[in-house]
């Protein structure tokens, strides 16, 4: 299982279908890995599990490859399935401390954390890297809470600093603002509807790439 990289700010590509104009989980991916993303996320609640599972196992193949993390979003018992790197879950996913037991170490937990309180809660129960946000207003989801800002985002930072826990900020974020959520101390940025809505997800992905190499 791969760790995330440390040698510079990670890029995390999460895959929606209901953005991605009609493109694969595959399609997305290969799209994200040749503009520069470390990690792929696999995200998709319309599948049944065996689906998800085939769709999984060959996104999870071509991430190998590449040489970048694979993780799959929601579903443990899927990342346990197909070998991937980690696993993602939100508030209304299996309890943290319970997938921790179930998804042992070396393998990635990553969980979604809005305040820092939730943040201090969420790594005592085991997570490896935490993805804060929405840091700016986003329309990916049509019942996201109201973006934190960059202060919340630099507040949960705060929170867990020390704790070698990585944070990643999401929500709203491409190459005009990607520098300013590194400069709140996040680690990293996960990407969604910048990547999966543009008419050339490698060319988004290298923008947002080449935005956080330049920090």
């Amino acid at each position: 299982m791969r760790p995330l990289p440390t040698d510079r700010p990670t890029l995390h590509v999460l895959t929606d279908p209901r953005l991605s104009r009609g493109r694969s989980h595959l399609e997305m991916a290969e799209a994200a890995l040749a503009g520069g993303a470390d990690v792929v996320q696999l995200r998709d609640k319309t599948l049944d599990l065996g689906e998800l599972r085939s769709v999984a196992l060959e996104v999870r193949n071509a991430v190998g490859r590449a040489g970048a993390v694979f993780i799959v979003n929601d579903f443990v018992e899927v990342a346990l399935a197909v070998g991937a790197d980690g696993v993602h879950l939100g508030p209304d996913d299996l309890p943290l401390g319970e997938a921790r037991r179930r998804w042992p170490r070396p393998g990635l937990l990553g969980a979604s954390a809005r305040t820092p309180a939730r943040a201090r809660e969420l790594v005592a129960a085991g997570a490896d890297y935490l993805g804060t946000g929405p840091v700016f207003g986003t329309a990916t989801k049509s019942d996201a809470p109201a973006a934190i800002g960059l202060d919340g985002l630099e507040r949960v930072v705060a929170a867990v600093a020390g704790l070698g826990v990585p944070v990643i900020g999401i929500g709203g974020i491409g190459p005009e603002n990607a520098a300013d959520v590194l400069a709140a101390g996040a680690a990293g940025v996960a990407v969604i509807s910048s990547v999966q809505a543009a008419p050339d997800a490698r060319i988004a992905t290298r923008a947002i790439r080449d935005a956080l190499d330049q920090v």
